[in-house]
């Protein structure tokens, strides 16, 4: 399922128009991601939780070259299935 399906679906379901969906679907996802970029964690209770790692910067290698190279810190999105979603999908 794909941002588009998820959409249809929500309209299908709904009585919403498919621009009222979209703003929905929309509205959700950017304040998912606007919450992770805060550092926050987003958990929905039985599905999932996401959150954000950070990496601090460390040394690493070209594996191309092999030469020394600098890696910069970072932080990266991480998600967490919930333990009813593994109950449903291990049917």
């Amino acid at each position: 399922m794909n941002k588009l399906d998820l959409i249809a679906t929500f309209k299908n379901e709904t009585r919403l128009t498919k621009s009222e969906a979209t703003a929905v679907v929309d509205l959700f996802f950017n304040e998912m991601t606007a919450a992770l970029a805060k550092g926050d964690r987003v958990e929905i209770r039985g599905l999932c939780s996401f959150y954000v790692k950070k990496y601090k910067a460390y040394d690493g290698r070209n594996p191309k070259t092999g030469e020394p190279a600098k890696v910069k810190p970072k932080k990266l999105p991480f998600f967490k299935c919930g333990k009813e979603l593994k109950e449903r999908v291990d049917i």
